[in-house]
């Protein structure tokens, strides 16, 4: 197979040109020249363009360049509507890990390979906090510890503060077994399951704080989902299955029916993103606040 090659840059004229000669309806030139002044061509084009032309092809008939933006302001407001919720799960699980770890193995019990499953999945770990503690070693509290404790050394209900999600979810998975129950229990859900939803929430975490895409996207790491889901046709690899382990870990009350209603908000005001592109089910809605 012969290799492409590298397309040269364009001027945001050109891109302008470009684009209309693929067919995109176009109907205020200054407006999307002020757009693509902001975002970039590839991040816009790209990525929102899928679905509304076929591959190395003009644009469907119709196409207007407003829909790209309007998919991309409505990608960009629901990533952010997510990642808040993701902190309250991030947030959560870090305290209830630490707070039955330390009781049970101690403060310090995080360094004993012996507590784990794996040993050499818990050396990688002890690499990957030794390294935050290097990068956060200016940190009030690191030096506090370091400064003013013996051994200098962090407890770890201080160095959980330092783990990123995805420490935190390989910290929850090397746990063993009767440990990660107990913690799910607190969830009122099954370990293996909140095994593959932190792992999931972790990568759309990931996704999400580096402004990534969340509509119209098959997501790579994808959760366990109940049988009653998976009945109903609800695809893992669509970011609804996000949405629905984040109504599994986090509690049914008004934060969580403010954020479904905002999420509701979101497709009122968009009107071109279509559900369908996130694994979203007519009856959407009632699933995730029932």
């Amino acid at each position: 197979m012969e290799l492409k090659k590298h397309q040269p840059p364009m001027t945001v004229e050109e891109q302008i040109e470009n684009l209309k000669s693929l067919g995109l309806i176009i109907d205020n030139e200054d407006e999307v020249k002020d757009f693509l002044n902001d975002i970039s061509y590839f991040r816009l084009i790209k990525g929102f363009s899928i679905g509304l032309k076929k591959r190395n092809d003009i644009y469907n008939e119709g196409v207007a360049f407003d829909e790209i933006k309007e998919l991309y302001l409505f990608n960009a407001n629901f990533r952010q509507a997510i990642f808040a919720q993701v902190e309250k799960v991030e947030i959560n699980l870090r305290c209830r890990t630490s707070n039955y770890f330390s009781c049970k193995y101690g403060i310090f019990g995080y360094e004993d390979a012996s507590n784990f499953q794996d040993a050499t999945y818990h050396a990688g770990f002890l690499k990957d906090v030794e390294e935050e503690v290097t990068r956060n070693r200016k940190a009030p509290f690191v030096k506090n510890f370091q400064n003013n404790y013996e051994t200098g050394k962090l407890p770890l209900y201080a160095i959980v503060e330092l783990f990123s999600f995805g420490t935190l979810s390989k910290f929850y998975k090397n746990m063993k077994s009767e440990d990660k129950k107990a913690i799910a229990q607190t969830y009122g859900v099954g370990y293996t399951y909140l095994e593959s939803w932190i792992e999931h929430i972790a990568f759309v975490r990931n996704i999400s704080a580096h402004y990534g895409r969340l509509y119209n996207v098959k997501l790579a790491k994808t959760p366990a989902l109940y049988k009653q889901y998976s009945k109903q046709g609800i695809s893992s690899m669509r970011v609804f299955a996000t949405l629905l382990c984040l109504k599994h870990v986090l509690p049914d009350d008004r934060h969580w029916k403010d954020f479904v209603d905002l999420i509701e908000n979101l497709l009122d005001k968009y009107s071109h993103v279509k559900i369908e592109a996130m694994g979203f089910p007519e009856n959407w809605k009632e699933i995730l606040i029932k």
